[in-house]
């Protein structure tokens, strides 16, 4: 009997078994559909599917752009316009012989309607159209731009970016007003905050810029200042008139006289500092901006208060018809927190000009309404060619394009900035752009007579005091060690330091920052590598001393309170030093890239947020925007999840 049991108590334990596992699998299968359900609600509870734009507001109900460019501007004189917000305003109120298209940097016409050259790209002519009026009725005439122009060197240093004037004949700056570092500035590409030191001192000026004379008048003062001009310049050995390269051949026609050829002048006339202004800018000497001044622009300003500047569509302009805009709303914030904020509450229509943190940027990066891009500011280490082994192209282009541009933009910089493989950021057709490559640089390092770096001197490497710029030379000098067994001596001075240090001398390479203000070729290669002051050689010695040696630089004419050109002797014959005829050489990027005067390194960001209900707005390299085909689409409606608008 026992054996007959033993087979119950098994076939007994195998049905219990079998209707436990059962119940564990109906169970399991239970559980696995509400775990599903569970994570499925938790799905559509944490994972929204996100919005295409940072701020979906609805958009004003008539064509009033507002615009949120920074803390409120600190004048609307043209010749002190060096960056956002006063160009921004600038280039909105005046207008210019050409302006850039946004879109390709090319120029098109403006105040002028058409111009030509002389096959040698040195006389240009430029016709005014006959309706370009100011915002008070009067015609804007060719002497307005002569009296404008004049005004400029007139200012000398006060002008943002005088270096500009240099290639007009008769207006270039005395070169004992420049600063020795051709304009260098210094920013910080983490923040994208640029700064620069500009002389605010005001010249007495006897004309205002309320534009109460008549046409008839401002006709009379133009021509009797260039008869004064012409009796100034008198030279009395030769008795022939200086040169002065502006000139009012007409009420409609002005013509410009160059130093050296510019088959690209047009682009740089474009720039806000050229714009023509009423009288002499007395207007301009306030404290206060002035709400009252005369401008020729597709805008004029309607007013001026504490939370920003209003500008009306001018009816006097020449193309009122074709500008969609009726109001721009300058809305002035304090700092990028504040114009975020602004954007997100759809108070402001635009954000540009901020300073967003890098956490804001990674939170701002995937909607479409941000945008990102290259600025025309450069950052570059200039070698000391005067000292071995650094005469040697050989050698400069090994450590040129040995350094790992993206390391640094990527890494040290967090995106912030863009690797320059060139020295300017506009694409041109045909263009030399420099190529990385370690391996290459060994064997030009091998080719100069140092093999593997064998007996190359230490680097003497001078940085401004910046965290940025340290991490970025102890990058670059690794990279250098690296790839070419090179060492580096990383020496940081004050700006000041690296003034007297670089016409000393005294470095191998040297860390410089450049924003370039235009998209003409040589005025920006010219702003990289200014031509230095003509230094004493033997052979020029013993010629007598002048106060202005050249016939294109200024002096003062004591009667006019004007500047004018010394044209007694012309320099065009004094000895080069051979550092000069070197640094004239570099026109062209072209050739930069060939000689390696420098290591370009890369070029900081810009950052905007723009409403997508707003048309025309293009944001360029050069941070010029022009309001001029800006509309507002009023019907614009946000889209559903589905692709439909609301």
């Amino acid at each position: 009997m026992k054996p007959q049991m033993d087979t119950e108590e098994r076939s007994w334990k195998t049905k219990k078994k079998l209707a436990f596992f059962c119940v564990y699998r109906e169970s399991f299968f239970i559980l696995l559909i509400c775990l599903a359900i569970f994570f499925s609600a938790c799905n559509q509870l944490e994972k929204p599917k996100p919005q295409p734009f940072y701020s979906q507001s609805t958009p004003p109900p008539k064509q009033e752009f507002r615009w949120s460019n920074g803390k409120m501007p600190k004048s609307f004189d043209p010749a002190r316009a060096s960056a956002p917000p006063e160009t921004d305003i600038v280039r909105a109120v005046y207008e210019g012989l050409t302006e850039i298209e946004p879109k390709t940097l090319k120029p098109v016409a403006a105040a002028a309607i058409n111009w030509k050259s002389t096959d040698d790209y040195k006389t240009w002519t430029f016709n005014l159209r006959r309706n370009a009026k100011w915002s008070n009725g009067e015609t804007v005439t060719a002497n307005d731009f002569v009296r404008s122009w004049k005004r400029l060197a007139r200012l000398g240093r006060e002008v943002s970016h005088h270096e500009l004037l240099d290639n007009i004949v008769g207006l270039k700056i005395k070169e004992n007003e420049i600063r020795s570092t051709g304009g260098d500035v210094n920013f910080d590409v983490s923040s994208n905050k640029i700064s620069e030191q500009s002389s605010l001192i005001l010249n007495n000026q006897s004309n205002t810029n309320i534009g109460n004379n008549n046409q008839t008048e401002r006709t009379s003062e133009g021509e009797k200042e260039t008869g004064l001009l012409e009796k100034t310049n008198q030279n009395h050995k030769t008795g022939k008139k200086a040169a002065l390269g502006v000139e009012a051949v007409d009420n409609y026609t002005l013509k410009v006289l160059l130093v050296n050829p510019d088959k690209d002048f047009p682009v740089l006339i474009a720039h806000p500092m050229f714009s023509p202004i009423l009288g002499d800018g007395k207007n301009f000497e306030s404290e206060k901006i002035n709400a009252d001044i005369v401008t020729n622009g597709a805008f004029r300003i309607s007013s001026v208060g504490q939370d920003g500047i209003t500008l009306d569509r001018a009816e006097n302009y020449w193309n009122a018809g074709e500008v969609e805009l009726e109001r721009v709303r300058f809305v002035s914030t304090e700092n990028a927190e504040k114009a975020l904020e602004a954007y997100r509450a759809g108070e402001v229509d635009a954000v540009t000009n901020a300073e967003f943190e890098p956490l804001a940027l990674k939170l701002l990066t995937p909607f479409e309404d941000f945008r990102r891009t290259t600025h025309s500011a450069l950052n570059f280490y200039e070698f000391n060619r005067t000292n071995p082994p650094f005469d040697d192209r050989r050698v400069r282009e090994a450590l040129a394009i040995s350094v790992e541009r993206e390391r640094l933009t990527e890494g040290e910089m967090e995106d912030a900035a863009k690797p320059a493989l060139s020295f300017l950021p506009y694409h041109k057709e045909q263009s030399t752009g420099l190529i990385e490559d370690p391996s290459r640089a060994k064997e030009l390092l091998t080719e100069a007579g140092f093999p593997d770096g064998e007996n190359f001197p230490q680097v003497r490497l001078l940085i401004n005091r910046n965290n940025i710029q340290q991490k970025i030379a102890r990058s670059v000098a690794k990279m250098w060690k690296q790839h070419l067994n090179i060492n580096t001596e990383i020496t940081v001075k004050e700006p000041f330091e690296l003034d007297i240090a670089r016409e000393s001398n005294e470095f191998d390479a040297i860390r410089r920052g450049v924003v370039l203000p235009t998209s003409n070729e040589t005025a920006n290669m010219l702003k990289i590598f200014p031509v230095k002051k003509i230094k004493e050689t033997q052979s020029n010695k013993n010629l007598p001393i002048r106060e202005n040696e050249s016939n294109i630089e200024i002096e003062k004419d004591e009667k006019s309170n004007l500047k004018m050109p010394n044209n007694d002797e012309s320099s065009d014959n004094l000895p080069l030093s051979p550092e000069d005829e070197e640094n004239g050489e570099f026109l062209t990027a072209d050739k930069a890239i060939f000689e390696f005067p420098a290591i370009p390194l890369y070029f900081s960001t810009s950052y905007s947020l723009i409403k997508p209900y707003v048309q025309g707005f293009e944001i360029n390299t050069l941070d010029a925007p022009s309001l001029k085909a800006v509309k507002i689409d009023n019907d614009w409606q946000p889209k559903k999840a589905n692709g439909e608008s609301k």
